[in-house]
């Protein structure tokens, strides 16, 4: 059986902001840019069009979600513990470096961790954690 990764969802609050995160900051390409009764989903990856893409969802579209819920979600994500996603690149110092040019809000500086892993992480302007790993 082979099986793959296609997507990752992270939620957004504003749509204009996280695509100038991934597309400008990062330098994803948009694959997809989909709006629907005032909301939008966006999708972005890699140049690479077989590489795993993320889709950028409002998270109030989600069926059968209560409003106390939605209220829960919109708190998580404003405290920055809703939405995380780990990426990865073989030269974390200039990718930390471009970010850091770019505006992006840092959360932790290239690190050496204890389990082995190289690593820095910002924040999305919807308050995702967006780790990045050194590969090597």
């Amino acid at each position: 059986m082979e099986i793959s990764l296609h997507y990752a969802f992270l939620p957004h609050d504003d749509p204009d902001a996280a695509l100038a995160f991934y597309r400008d900051a990062l330098g994803f390409e948009v694959r997809n840019d989909v709006g629907y009764d005032g909301m939008r989903w966006i999708t972005v990856g890699p140049a690479d069009p077989s590489a795993t893409a993320i889709v950028l969802h409002p998270p109030a579209a989600e069926p059968g979600l209560t409003d106390a819920e939605r209220r829960t979600i919109a708190e998580m994500m404003a405290k920055g513990s809703y939405g995380a996603i780990t990426l990865a690149t073989p030269d974390l110092d200039e990718v930390f470096a471009q970010l850091v040019a770019r505006g992006a809000e840092v959360v932790q500086e290239p690190t050496d961790q204890p389990y082995g892993v190289r690593d820095c992480a910002f924040r999305d302007p919807s308050g995702n954690l967006v780790r990045i790993n050194e590969t090597r």
